[in-house]
Formats: structure tokens, C-alpha cells, sequence
């Protein structure tokens, strides 16, 4: 059978920098069959030795950080100094994840009669589907903790960002990792998500990608009550109160709207800002958004890529039309590539681009009256992934923190992923946790084992 090809492109450029055979079902299922198979030889390696195969494998990913990064600049558009820094998450998730094998306890619980006891087992194969967006960090925070806890890993890249993945596959393989331990395998969501969702021996699948794709996974794994992760989408809040900071709120609003294009689940998209300094927050946010540098992702100086596809300018665009209330915007280069503006819009609570998940540079400011009112707006949503709250008043910051619904917030920063703490989302925006120890929970089943002390 002849797999069909893929033709990767340089969104900066829209040039074809590489084509990419994409896998069918029968190569899908070989893939899984091959997982299976080394998983009985994975689980059983001792937990010193597991945890040395992930410190190399951590090791060459640091060896290979630059080449990495450059990938990720040419196929997916990130600027050089993002891309570096997603590199190296990936390596710096492998050590983390290294020390689990050897620290993942289990409990000694007092009965009576007995002794009771608990284990961590591993799942099995695990089917990883990872988004465009982030190709290499989303990919790392699903393979090392499932590796880590004794499960095999096959791993669909993205269509259009496979690069990265398929040289993280050969990376584990030069650190030596066994084969079939990790496996990345290109191609649609269609065929081989379907199949990770299908296939009886798949016990559990991670995706990271749209709140509508996330329902159809999580039905469908639920025929064999199958484990599931979803990452999902956000239309995060960045709350703005008027003992905050103003400057600081205004100089880090850019970068928690517009980072990565705004291609990023967690992207601070709507700014509340209390009403009595709406205006002069605008004031102080616009140089900070005419000032942004977008272009050539490869040119350090680049503050913003262009985006991923022709597909999503069109639909980014498709917020914005003419007559939208576009209070000030960046400038963008003309020419090849996916390009748009950053952009801040004054719309109303109930317009598209201030309900819905743009996925692109566009963030929307509206002013609030207080604390209830600004909290009543930010959980006006169906999602609760991610959000900012700036105010000098601790007490304020923890009030409005426990009110709004989501998983992860930052007081005076917009800092929501470290791969020590827990990562996931409320409501639609996922199920799940991953990072930090939770993870390992979330790649193994607790076994309980009673041994009776009763004499005969």
C-alpha cells in the first residue's frame, strides 16, 4: 500500500520546505501493534534504568536544541527565540519526568487483618494527538510523563508541523530508546486519531486541539471506556483593576494577546479594565501594539510571526471585517506569507470576536465596574483554560481568583504553564490534567493489594 504525501510549508514564505508520507490505517495499526508488543519488554525495565534512557533521551534533545528550533521556525512560523525556548521545555520535561520512575510512589494504608497496599501500573499504548500550534512542547507533555510511568507512546503530529515531532522520534531512538517505545506516525486526524480512538489496543488517548474535535474523541473512547486528556480551547480573560500597575498591565498585555500570533489556547484575548482608567490603559496600550515587530520569524528581533495557514487568515480575518471597531492596530508585511496585524477591539459583550476562540493577534477591551462585575463577565463563557488578574491588593487577587472559572491564572503576569504544576482547563476547556505530578496519575492506574496477616 502507497501512503499519500504531504507538502509541508513555510508559513512565512509559503514555499514547500519538505513532503511528508502520512499514514494509513494499515500502517497505523502496525504502529500500535508494535506498541503493544514493546510495552510488555517497557514496563518491565527497571525503574533506574527508565529513568536513565529519558535523562538521554533529555540529553540529545539538548544536543539537538538549535536544529530543533530551527524546524519549528521554517514549518510553523515561531519566532527564533520562541522556538528555542520550546526546545528546550521539551528537554527540560524529559529531566522532570525522569526522576517519576523511581519517585512514583505508592501507599501503605493500616487495616485491619492485613497489610494493604497500593501500585502504580501503566495504561499501555497511549495515542498522543498534538496540535499546530505548539508542536514540540504539547508533544513533550504527553510523552514524557506517559513514558515515565511504563507506557508505550504513538504520537500523530499535526498535518501541517510534523517536522519537529518526527525528529524528536528519531532523537529517542539515538538516546536508546527501545523500538516501538515512541512512535510518531503523520497523518490525518481523520485516519490515525480515529484509529488511536478505535483501536481496542490504545487504553487511553491525549489531544490537544478544538472543543469540538475534543467531543467527538471523547464519545468515541467512551464505546471501551477508554481514558482520555483533552486540552480544548479558551478565550481567556486579562482582568485590569484600577489600583493595578497600569504600565506593567499595558507592556505585558501584547505578549499575553499576541504571542505565537495568538495561536495559543491560553491567549489573554479579552481584556476587562475597570472603568475609571479604560481609557488611559488604551492610551498606554497602544505604542505597545504600533511597536510590535512582525515579520521573518528567523530575525531575532521579530516580536510576532505570521500564521500557520491560508485556512486560518481567513478565518481570523473573517472577525474583523470592514466596520469592525478596531480601536488601533500593528502593521503586518505585505507579500508572501499568512500574515495579520496585531489588532484591539472595543466591541460589545456579545460580539464574535469578544465570545468566540479567534485563534489569531486580535484581542478585545471592554471596561467592567467591580470586582462581581468583572468576574461575572470573565466566566461569561463556555471555556476556563487560562487568565491574568493585575491589582496591587492581595486580598482582591485572591477574591477574584477563586471566583473566576478556570484552571490556570496568574496575578501580575500572564505566566500560566510551568512543567512543575498542574495544567488544564474548567467547562469546555478540557478534561484532565497534565505537567506536574498529577500527570503520572493520569498515565497509570492505582492497584490496590490486600496480604492477610491472620494466622491459620
Amino acid at each position: 500500500m502507497t501512503a499519500t504525501v504531504f507538502d509541508v510549508i513555510n508559513p512565512a514564505t509559503e514555499e514547500v520546505i519538505q513532503t511528508v508520507p502520512l499514514a494509513g490505517p494499515a500502517e497505523t495499526d502496525a504502529a500500535i501493534a508494535k506498541a503493544a508488543a514493546a510495552y510488555e519488554t517497557w514496563r518491565a525495565v527497571a525503574p533506574a534504568d527508565r529513568a536513565l534512557l529519558l535523562r538521554r533521551f533529555a540529553a540529545a534533545v539538548d544536543n539537538d536544541l538549535e536544529n530543533l528550533a530551527q524546524l519549528e521556525v521554517r514549518n510553523a512560523g515561531h519566532t527564533i527565540g520562541n522556538a528555542r525556548w520550546e526546545a528546550g521545555n521539551v528537554r527540560d520535561v524529559l529531566n522532570y519526568y525522569s526522576a517519576a520512575p523511581e519517585r512514583h510512589f505508592g501507599r501503605q494504608i493500616p487495616v485491619a487483618g492485613g497489610v494493604n497496599m497500593t501500585f502504580h501500573e501503566p495504561l499501555g499504548v497511549v495515542g498522543i494527538i498534538v496540535p499546530w500550534n505548539f508542536p514540540m512542547p504539547i508533544a513533550g507533555w504527553g510523552f514524557a510523563p506517559a513514558l515515565a510511568a511504563g507506557n508505550t507512546v504513538v504520537l500523530k503530529p499535526a498535518e501541517v508541523t510534523p517536522l519537529t515531532a518526527i525528529r524528536l522520534g528519531e532523537l529517542a531512538l539515538e538516546a536508546g530508546l527501545p523500538e516501538g517505545v515512541f512512535q510518531v506516525i503523520p497523518g490525518k486526524g481523520s485516519v490515525v486519531g480515529q484509529r488511536f480512538v478505535t483501536h481496542p489496543a490504545v487504553r487511553k488517548v491525549v489531544f490537544t486541539g478544538s472543543t469540538g474535535v475534543g467531543k467527538q474523541i471523547m464519545a468515541g473512547c467512551a464505546d471501551q471506556v477508554k481514558r482520555v486528556t483533552l486540552e480544548l480551547g479558551g478565550k481567556s480573560a486579562n482582568i485590569v483593576f484600577d489600583d493595578a500597575d497600569l504600565e506593567m498591565a499595558a507592556t505585558a498585555a501584547p505578549g499575553g494577546a499576541f504571542d505565537n500570533a495568538g495561536q495559543d489556547c491560553c491567549a489573554r484575548s479579552r481584556i476587562l479594565v475597570q472603568r475609571g482608567v479604560y481609557e488611559r490603559f488604551l492610551e498606554l496600550l497602544e505604542p505597545e501594539v504600533l511597536g510590535m515587530r512582525v515579520g521573518d520569524p528567523a530575525d531575532p528581533a521579530t516580536t510576532m510571526g505570521p500564521l500557520i495557514s491560508a485556512q486560518q487568515l481567513s478565518t481570523v480575518s473573517a472577525f474583523v471585517p470592514d466596520g469592525a471597531p478596531v480601536a488601533f492596530r500593528g502593521k503586518a508585511p505585505e507579500g508572501p506569507g499568512f500574515w495579520f496585524p496585531p489588532t484591539v477591539l472595543t466591541p460589545d459583550l456579545k460580539a464574535p470576536s469578544f465570545t468566540d476562540e479567534i485563534f489569531g493577534p486580535v484581542v478585545a477591551v471592554v471596561p467592567f465596574d467591580d470586582e462581581a462585575d468583572a468576574i461575572r463577565i470573565a466566566n461569561n463563557t463556555e471555556y476556563g483554560l487560562s487568565g491574568s488578574i493585575w491589582t496591587s491588593k492581595v486580598d482582591r487577587a485572591l477574591r477574584v481568583a477563586r471566583g473566576v472559572e478556570s484552571g490556570n491564572l496568574s496575578v501580575n503576569s500572564h505566566s500560566s504553564v510551568r512543567y512543575s504544576t498542574p495544567f488544564g482547563g474548567f467547562k469546555q476547556s478540557g478534561l484532565g490534567r497534565e505537567l506536574g505530578p498529577d500527570a503520572l496519575d493520569a498515565f497509570s492506574e492505582v492497584k490496590n493489594v490486600f496480604i492477610s496477616t491472620q494466622s491459620a
